[in-house]
């Protein structure tokens, strides 16, 4: 176990961004969580998966909505935590992100560090996912339920007990969400040791931790992130047109890219359901989730999340492979269903081929 200090989680926030696919909640979100553990002088624990005991209880935190309508208060969702605790008579170890991004992982570290327990170091995607259900641990037929989804000032608390299975959680936590102004907290699958240190994306925090520090020092940013990750620059370009609508308890965008440098004289667009889930370079499918298509600040590789991305701006694109668990055929079954349902019909091609047949 270590503890983090307050360049460590500034770090922790900007790498675990780029993991994003361009959602996770605004960055800026997760600096804000960063000041205030810091300047009230809470102390952030992070533990490794084999250092948790067999028979604790880890659980998954974060929040839920539509990625342009996050709203935050601590004590509230401290309060979304310990409700499912006094539901279920139990006390949690640990927390654990849902996902990777810029505030989603600080919503679950923050949690943690109020209750004065550890957030470990591993998380349920590998990257930001667009729907509750959509984790590894669907895939490992681990339960969501039982859970509990508040209000963002946690006026509302519901408990669901059981659902006929995860895509059903799904929907009950996206209609409350949509009620409640579109966004919510949740607290839910609840996790043995064991299971911590086989399910979920092991080590991704400290993965992140190391990306963040790599954006803050490298002399080459983008080409730095992208050695380590083993992803590809997609793109660069200056965005040209962006459609953007929230309902459903989602952000949906559609963004197209007249290309500079290199990429000059080429169109790209890309479609977002919170996250970017497609791309296209001249109407030819570049990537595709579950791999992870992040755009980024063209010089200092930061994130920026789609819901933020205006007419004008200058922008790069980077495309990361997805964890080996989202490419089985259980994994890519999931993320078929929610492609579908974002009016998304291309079949999924690794990263690596379509870059290398394209480029």
């Amino acid at each position: 176990m270590r503890t983090l200090n307050y360049q460590g989680l500034l770090d922790l926030v900007n790498g675990a961004a780029i993991f994003s696919a361009g959602g996770g909640g605004d960055p800026e979100a997760g600096y804000k969580i960063a000041d205030r553990l810091t300047s009230e002088g809470y102390k952030v624990m992070l533990v490794e998966p084999s250092e948790i005991p067999d028979d604790a209880r880890v659980v998954n935190f974060a929040c839920v909505g539509a990625t342009t309508s996050i709203e935050y208060d601590s004590n509230s969702a401290v309060k979304t935590l310990e409700a499912l605790e006094e539901y279920v008579g139990f006390s949690a170890y640990a927390t654990i992100p849902v996902e990777l991004g810029g505030f989603n992982t600080l919503a679950a570290v923050d949690v943690a560090a109020r209750r004065k327990i550890p957030v470990v170091d591993a998380d349920g995607a590998g990257r930001s996912v667009p729907e509750v259900h959509l984790k590894v641990y669907t895939i490992d037929n681990i339960k969501l339920t039982p859970m509990a989804i508040a209000d963002v000032y946690a006026k509302n608390i519901v408990i669901v007990k059981e659902t006929a299975d995860a895509k059903a959680a799904e929907r009950i936590a996206r209609i409350l969400a949509a009620e409640w102004n579109q966004s919510a907290y949740t607290a839910r699958r609840i996790l043995t040791g064991v299971q911590t240190k086989t399910s979920p994306i092991q080590l991704s925090l400290s993965k992140s931790i190391n990306i963040g520090k790599l954006l803050r020092m490298a002399v080459e940013p983008i080409k730095a992130v992208l050695k380590e990750t083993g992803g590809y620059k997609l793109f660069e370009g200056t965005v040209a047109s962006v459609e953007r609508k929230t309902e459903g308890g989602f952000t949906f965008v559609k963004m197209t890219l007249n290309g500079t440098r290199e990429y000059a004289n080429s169109i790209f667009e890309i479609k977002v359901k919170n996250e970017t889930l497609a791309a296209y370079r001249d109407g030819k499918l570049v990537a595709i989730a579950p791999d992870i298509i992040t755009p980024v600040h063209p010089e200092t590789g930061k994130c920026i999340t789609a819901e933020k991305i205006v007419e004008g701006d200058k922008i790069a694109i980077l495309g990361l492979p997805a964890p080996e668990k989202w490419r089985t055929s259980k994994g890519l079954e999931l993320w078929e269903d929610v492609l579908k349902r974002a009016k998304i019909h291309d079949k999924y091609v690794p990263i690596e081929k379509l870059v290398h047949s394209q480029f």
